[in-house]
């Protein structure tokens, strides 16, 4: 029963160290998320901008600026999205691990049952066997 315990308490504890890496790999994704938003929140204003000064009128280079700067921000989303895309798989890799550390949990906790409901019926067993002896002892006491 003490392996069991044993190996219980370890297993605990690779558990609680998967949900922490579960927990920190949501927060990396989260984050993640809303990076993505804002630099995409960022290019439409730009972008609205753009569209201003073009009415108002804008000269070449201004445009090209514009442009330019457009470009890297769409380079920095797609960079972005890559984390996002990253950061999505590492939970989903991380949720798998905890949901197998659980299972073995799981399985620890149904093997100490099994072996305590064992103790208990080999206790309950002398018990039983204790009180028939004092039982025939009294019946054959009370006979004599």
């Amino acid at each position: 029963m003490k392996q069991l315990n044993t190996l219980y308490k370890y297993e605990l504890d690779k558990e609680q160290k998967a949900s922490q890496a579960l927990q920190t790999a949501e927060v990396d994704y989260e984050q993640n998320k809303a990076r993505l938003k804002s630099v995409s929140d960022y290019r439409l204003e730009y972008m609205r901008r753009l569209n201003e000064r073009s009415i108002a009128g804008i000269d070449s280079a201004s445009y090209s600026h514009f442009h330019a700067f457009i470009a890297k921000l769409d380079n920095a989303s797609q960079q972005v999205k890559v984390a996002v895309h990253q950061a999505k798989a590492l939970v989903e890799t991380r949720r798998k691990q905890w949901l197998e550390q659980r299972r073995k949990i799981q399985a620890v906790e149904l093997l100490r049952d099994k072996k305590l409901a064992a103790l208990q019926l080999v206790a309950n067993k002398k018990e039983q066997k204790m009180f028939d002896e004092m039982a025939t002892q009294q019946f054959v006491r009370r006979r004599r």
